[in-house]
């Protein structure tokens, strides 16, 4: 991979990529979301099931399904990246309107801030627990290595996500080996059967989990070069977002059913150091670092998620200034928001995530049924980059589609402790709402654009100085 500028701060944001300046392969981008979930956070996904008595077979088998079906979706936004050299936000106006994509970038925000804070109490609390650091200092350092990666951006990103990496991989192969050879010991028995609710809730964690980087995806591969082959990229960040979900989450299921563990880092080290001593408090500790540096991929984007929200209302020159001014006030929110939270603030914070998620859900259908079946990548760059361009100010058929699909899933939510749809509650709690906030969002979509004069809109895009 090229290295611009001596290794130094990432000079664009939310303007267009040139040609000039495209860089990478498509195979670094399998390897930087291999990274993105091999950390202890996919492990925690694991003890779902086993949690709520379904066993070490069916906890695989859901989260398979889930894993497998729900990347999809994320590895399609990435196609977007090198063919339109924009960040994913920034094409999003193509359907919501330059003014009116301020509500899906609600929710993106609400992510990207929520995960950093639910990360950071995270890593904290587990590496207190197994070295004593003091959780004060780790919260300070966390968002100032976080806000550092940002900072420098996307060559910086790829260059620890793929040190990281390599140092990961061994590490998780010596444990996996030492659990399928009877190294490391089973702890307890396990009763645990099939229970449909408890499926159904890791199916749907499994297919939510990698959903949540689609808004962000194509922040970096917009870098690649247009001449990329999109089925290629399209394998590479599936293969490498899924595998190492699934690897990572068989490791919690087991650890959930066999030893008995709920805590991810304790469990990393407690079942490392039977291979031998200190193993386990090594692989715990890169762990955490991995999912400190996720903490730079979400503060990347959140930066560019606000910067897309200003100038959608007050256009703004993108320069390195703004990015880094805006990347610090990003970290003194979410450092905030970690510091103040206690056990209780933390349970309504997952709260807010799923819900987050539903936000985002509506806009995912919209955005690739734009992409791939009404537009088919066809956008005139320049005019998504003021309100009286050809995609006008607030589009009424995206939000349209987008509002009809978040209430039909409403019925289908279930935010533990504030709010269970009378659907979900009919069927045993169990939290479905992805299907509808998908499928009605996407279809409605679709039908709406009927009305669309996609020729007038395809002679203004081969007219453009900048064509997709």
């Amino acid at each position: 991979m090229r290295i611009d500028a001596g290794l130094g701060v990432e000079a664009r944001s939310i303007d267009y990529v040139p040609a000039a300046e495209r860089h990478g392969k498509v195979i670094d981008h399998g390897k930087f979301w291999f990274l993105s979930n091999f950390q202890f956070y996919s492990i925690a996904l694991g003890f779902i099931g086993p949690s709520m008595q379904l066993s070490f077979a069916f906890t695989v088998l859901a989260a398979v399904l889930g894993v497998l079906s729900g990347t999809l979706f994320t590895a399609f936004h990435a196609s977007q990246g090198p063919e339109l050299g924009l960040p994913q936000m920034i094409q999003s106006r193509a359907q919501f309107g330059y003014r009116g994509v301020i509500i899906p970038l609600f929710g993106s925000l609400f992510t990207f801030v929520g995960f950093n804070v639910v990360d950071t109490i995270l890593i904290s609390q587990g590496l207190h627990g197994v070295f004593g650091w003091n959780e004060m200092l780790l919260c300070v350092l966390l968002a100032i290595g976080g806000a550092a990666i940002a900072i420098y951006g996307y060559d910086w990103l790829h260059i620890v996500f793929r040190l990281l990496f390599w140092i990961s991989l061994p590490l998780y192969l010596a444990l996996s080996i030492a659990i399928g050879d009877g190294r490391i010991q089973p702890k307890l028995p396990t009763h645990a059967g099939f229970e449909w609710v408890a499926f159904a809730a890791q199916f749907t964690a499994s297919f939510a989990y990698n959903i949540t980087y689609a808004p962000c995806v194509s922040d970096y591969t917009r870098y690649l070069p247009k001449a990329a082959r999109p089925a290629g990229l399209v394998a590479s960040v599936y293969g490498g977002a899924s595998v190492s979900a699934l690897w990572l989450i068989v490791i919690g299921a087991w650890m959930g059913s066999y030893l008995g563990e709920s805590d991810s880092l304790v469990g990393l080290a407690v079942g490392g150091d039977e291979i031998f001593a200190h193993f386990g408090t090594v692989l715990a500790l890169v762990s955490a670092v991995a999912l400190a540096a996720t903490m730079g991929l979400n503060a990347y984007s959140a930066m560019l998620t606000v910067l897309t929200s200003i100038d959608s209302f007050v256009p703004i020159r993108p320069t390195r200034r703004v990015r880094v001014v805006t990347i610090l006030a990003v970290m003194a929110i979410w450092f905030g928001i970690a510091i103040a939270l206690n056990s209780n603030g933390l349970t309504a914070l997952y709260a807010s995530l799923s819900l987050a998620l539903y936000l985002l859900l509506p806009w995912t259908a919209v955005n690739l049924m734009d992409y791939f079946f009404v537009r088919r990548g066809q956008y005139r760059i320049q005019d998504l980059f003021y309100a009286t361009g050809i995609y006008g100010a607030w589009g009424w058929r995206g939000i349209s589609a987008y509002g009809v699909g978040f209430l039909a899933s409403v019925p289908f939510f279930v935010l533990t402790g504030y709010y269970e749809g009378p659907i979900a509650k009919a069927i045993g709690g169990v939290d479905i709402s992805w299907a509808p906030g998908l499928l009605v969002s996407a279809f409605s979509y679709y039908a709406l654009t009927r009305s669309l004069d996609l020729v007038r809109e395809g002679v203004a895009v081969r007219s453009g100085a900048i064509s997709a």
